[in-house]
């Protein structure tokens, strides 16, 4: 079987070092607090919606490391026909979406629903987590970062 390689088309880190670090600050800060499964969930899902190839290679990789089961990972793009997912799972995957596609904005019940389950500054942290991992798959994208790419 011959695999196919997209050619990255840049390495952003090089190229754009301070841009690149201060997404590195952005996320390290985003992390802050929340459960390191609920954060490679959130990461898969967004990678899922963008198409991001490396982003779900990594966090699905880091997911197994946090102690996810393969059930859980394979059914995540389903999440909400699924029964695997807690109510507060499901809340941070539905503002992920809401948050991610944007484009009727996130609506009241969606953020209610998720503040239920987070408290504020758990919940500012959770959206700064979105927005960091859907800059990360902006750029990967863009430039065709890819698994296994350096």
């Amino acid at each position: 079987m011959t695999t196919f390689r997209v050619p990255q088309r840049m390495d952003f880190s090089t190229v754009a070092p301070k841009v690149f670090k201060a997404v590195l600050a952005l996320d390290a800060a985003a992390r802050e607090g929340l459960d390191p499964v609920l954060l490679e969930l959130v990461q898969i899902r967004t990678a899922q919606i963008n198409r991001c190839a490396y982003c779900l290679d990594y966090h699905t990789s880091d997911a197994r490391k946090a102690g996810e089961s393969e059930e859980r990972v394979h059914q995540l793009s389903a999440w909400e026909e699924s029964s695997l997912y807690t109510e507060e799972e499901r809340a941070a995957l539905a503002l992920t979406e809401a948050v991610t596609l944007l484009p009727g904005g996130v609506s009241d019940e969606v953020y209610a629903e998720a503040a239920r389950h987070f408290g504020e500054k758990e919940l500012a942290q959770l959206i700064a987590l979105i927005l960091t991992a859907n800059a990360w798959n902006r750029m990967n994208v863009t430039t065709h970062k890819t698994p296994g790419a350096a």
